[in-house]
C-alpha cells in the first residue's frame, strides 16, 4: 500500500514502552546527541546501506558491529550476495564486523563459511543467511569481552557496487552460465530483464 510501516522490531519495542526512533540520517548533532545518551555497550546494524558518522561509531564502548554477507575482505559494500551469485562464487560467509570509517573494512569478530547450493538464487541466499547472522550476532554479544576481532587481509578486496538499472539487462551474446548467474543473482528482485 506504499505507506511506511514500522519494522518487527519497532513494534516490540512499542509494544514494551521502549522508545524508537526513526531519523532520516545520523549526521545532524541533535541525532548523535539522542544516541549517545542512550549509554550502549554496543549498537547493532544489518543491511543499513550508509556509512556511520565518526560520533555514532565510537559512542558506544564496543563500537557499532554489522552483519556482513560476503566472506570479507571479497564484496565489501552495497550488493554483496548478489554480486557473489552474478560472479558465480561457490562459497560465501557471513562475518560480524566492527565498523570503521571506511566500507566494510573493520576487523572481523567471527567468520562462518557457507557452501553456496547450486541453483541458489540470491533471496534464498539472503533469507539463510539472515537467520545464520542473527545466530552469529546473539553469539558474538554474549562473549564480546572474550573475543579479540582480526583485522582483515588486504588481499582479494572487491566492491559489490550497488546493482544498477542496466546491468539487470541479459546479453544473449554470453555464455549460458554467465546468464544463469546473473539471473540468480538478481532473483527474486531486482530481476534480470530482455
Amino acid at each position: 500500500g506504499l505507506k511506511l510501516t514500522p519494522s518487527p522490531v519497532a513494534q516490540l519495542a512499542t509494544s514494551h514502552g521502549i522508545p524508537v526512533h526513526t531519523p532520516t540520517s545520523l549526521k545532524p548533532p541533535e541525532t548523535q546527541q539522542i544516541f549517545t545518551s542512550h549509554g550502549a555497550d554496543v549498537a547493532v546494524v544489518a543491511a543499513y546501506g550508509l556509512l556511520l558518522p565518526h560520533a555514532i561509531l565510537n559512542a558506544p564502548r564496543y563500537g557499532c558491529l554489522n552483519i556482513h554477507p560476503s566472506d570479507l575482505p571479497r564484496w565489501r559494500g552495497a550488493a554483496p550476495l548478489q554480486r557473489t551469485l552474478m560472479a558465480g562464487d561457490s562459497h560465501t560467509a557471513s562475518c560480524i564486523i566492527r565498523l570503521e570509517e571506511g566500507l566494510d573494512t573493520g576487523p572481523i569478530y567471527n567468520r562462518i563459511a557457507y557452501a553456496i547450493p547450486p541453483g541458489t538464487d540470491v533471496g534464498t541466499l539472503h533469507d539463510t543467511l539472515a537467520t545464520l547472522g542473527a545466530r552469529q550476532m546473539l553469539d558474538v554479544l554474549s562473549r564480546l569481552d572474550s573475543i579479540i576481532p582480526q583485522a582483515q587481509s588486504h588481499d582479494g578486496v572487491t566492491y559489490a557496487e550497488k546493482i544498477q538499472k542496466e546491468e539487470r539487462a541479459l546479453d544473449w551474446s554470453c555464455p549460458a552460465e554467465i546468464l544463469r548467474h546473473k539471473v540468480l543473482g538478481l532473483s527474486p528482485s531486482p530481476a534480470a530483464t530482455i
